[in-house]
Parts: C-alpha cells; sequence; structure tokens
C-alpha cells in the first residue's frame, strides 16, 4: 500500500504545472471532448508507466543492493531539484498536413510521446525499483497522472491561474529529496537496500 499512496502523490505533485499537463489544457482547448482526452490520457500513461515499472524493476533484479540505493538516493534527490525547474511544451510547427487520429488517438499519441523521459516517467522507473512492487506502482503513478490531468481537461486554463504551481513543485521537489536522503542513508534497508 506504501508503494502506491507514494507512487500516487508524488507523480500528482509533480506533474502539476508539468508539459503533459500543459498539454492537457491544449487538447482541452482545441478538441472540446473531455471523455476521449481523459480516456487517452489514461491509455498512454498505463503504457508508458507500464514500461517505465518494468525498467524499474529490471533494474532492481541487475544491480547489487548498495549500488541501487545510491542510484536511487541521488536519483530522487535530483528528481526533487528537476521539479523546480518549471516545464514549457515544445513549440510546434503545423505545417499543413497532419495525421488524422481523431481525439483519443492524437491524446494516445501526445501523451505518450510527451511522457518520454518526463519526471513522471523517470519517477516512475524509480519509484518501481525502489518499491519492487510493480502494480502497485504503476497504479499509483497512473492514478497521479489522473489526478492532475483530468481537472486540467474539465476545467480548463482558468484553473491553472489560480494554482500556486511554485509552491506545489516545492513541495513535490522536498518530498522527492526526502526520499532520496532516505534511500541513501540507508531507510531502505529493511527492503534490501
Amino acid at each position: 500500500m506504501e508503494a502506491f499512496l507514494v507512487s500516487t502523490g508524488l507523480v500528482a505533485l509533480a506533474e502539476i504545472g508539468d508539459k503533459t499537463q500543459l498539454l492537457a489544457f491544449l487538447l482541452a482547448a482545441r478538441f472540446r471532448k473531455p471523455l476521449p482526452i481523459i480516456l487517452g490520457i489514461f491509455i498512454a500513461t498505463v503504457v508508458n508507466h507500464g514500461f517505465a515499472g518494468a525498467l524499474g524493476a529490471w533494474i532492481t533484479s541487475q544491480l547489487s543492493p548498495s549500488t541501487l540505493r545510491w542510484l536511487l538516493g541521488l536519483g530522487f534527490v535530483a528528481m526533487g531539484l528537476w521539479t523546480l525547474v518549471p516545464d514549457k511544451i515544445d513549440e510546434e510547427k503545423e505545417g499543413g498536413k497532419g495525421l488524422k487520429l481523431g481525439v483519443l488517438g492524437t491524446t494516445i499519441v501526445a501523451f505518450f510521446l510527451a511522457e518520454m523521459g518526463d519526471k513522471t516517467q523517470i519517477a516512475t522507473v524509480a519509484l518501481a525499483a525502489r518499491f519492487s512492487d510493480f502494480y502497485a506502482v504503476v497504479a499509483g503513478t497512473t492514478l497521479g497522472m489522473m489526478i492532475a490531468n483530468v481537472p486540467a481537461v474539465l476545467v480548463g486554463s482558468r484553473a491553472a491561474s489560480r494554482i500556486p504551481v511554485r509552491l506545489v513543485h516545492a513541495v513535490a521537489a522536498l518530498i522527492f529529496i526526502a526520499l532520496g536522503l532516505l534511500t541513501l542513508f540507508g531507510a531502505g534497508s529493511a527492503l534490501g537496500f
């Protein structure tokens, strides 16, 4: 249960103001069809975080407990620092012809690609390695993404100006850094690393 709750909370906080949350705002404004956008976010997140969780589980089986502890500890501290850096969506040039995927297809492809190498994907790898509980971590990170992105789709960009994004990022950063320091100083020794 701890893996699920920590994964949910960390990703929900880290996702506030992230490029994928901004992408959710843009898709909602462009298509004005919340249900296929929400379903697309869910599908893309499950697939993306499923791969990330599998990578984290594999890493756990390949590294010694001591090496894993140091990598995870430093990784969580780095994630905390990275969370403090604001995200912006890369401006894409719209060149005449585009692939017609519909609202659901566009959302799945856009979210899957936007999550590649993103903070929440890397956090999923680290959390899966830290907790050695693939299903709880992937379920938690997916729920965290949905907690952050569904309101973005439903409410739209008007609510974004009222959320203290810097404060949320600071809280998420502190949690990541605390988890990293606890891991470095052996809090995970009961778990084998």
